[in-house]
């Protein structure tokens, strides 16, 4: 980076990059899923699966959050010659790191619908649904800061991920209108020219 500048990425554009393929791949997961009658039998597989979903969505909005609030709370500003990643560029980072992962377990989720028919898949989709919801309660965060929050681009690791985690020692801010993506970490809306 020039001048000592770092690469940073948007905290709630890590945490929603991983919502979009485990709740499409749970949802599969789910419906394939639902053709056997499995061990269980249908209807207390799918139930399973629907408290499995609930438990695992507020498991995962509930995770770390003091550790995010904490960290929100002492964000240092970004620098000059610091540079924002796109949008695009950190869900992809996100999503090529934990591919392997994401098949693993479309793959046991499937498998497990031998024991509870469709409980596997609808974990899944839980957890992606968690992540949406946590993006979304991040957004929240920033606009009553009225502050975007970036993480070093060095300090999530291989995977791309983990954007509270013990790397990371700080979150940096910016303005509410820095970067291509809007508080929550969803596409920024351009207004349309007339």
């Amino acid at each position: 980076m020039a001048r000592g500048g770092q690469g940073l990425a948007r905290v709630a554009v890590v945490v929603r990059a991983g919502a979009v393929p485990l709740w499409w791949l749970g949802v599969v997961a789910a419906g394939i899923g639902a053709v056997p009658e499995g061990l269980t039998g249908r209807r207390i597989g799918v139930l399973a699966g629907a408290a499995l979903f609930l438990v695992t969505a507020v498991v995962v909005l509930c995770a770390r959050r003091r550790r995010y609030t904490a960290l929100a709370r002492g964000a240092a500003r970004a620098g000059k010659y610091d540079v924002l990643q796109d949008r695009a560029v950190t869900a992809r980072n996100w999503r090529r790191g934990h591919r392997w992962w994401l098949l693993l377990a479309f793959l046991a989720a499937v498998g497990s619908s031998f024991a509870a028919p469709a409980a596997g898949g609808l974990l899944l989709a839980g957890a992606g649904a968690g992540l949406r919801l946590k993006a979304a309660w991040l957004g929240r965060l920033e606009r009553s800061e009225e502050a975007l929050l970036w993480v070093r681009v060095d300090w999530l690791g291989r995977g791309g991920g983990r954007p509270a985690g013990k790397a990371v020692k700080a979150f940096r801010s910016t303005g509410i209108a820095a970067g291509d993506a809007a508080p929550g970490g969803a596409r920024r809306r351009t207004a349309a020219l007339v």
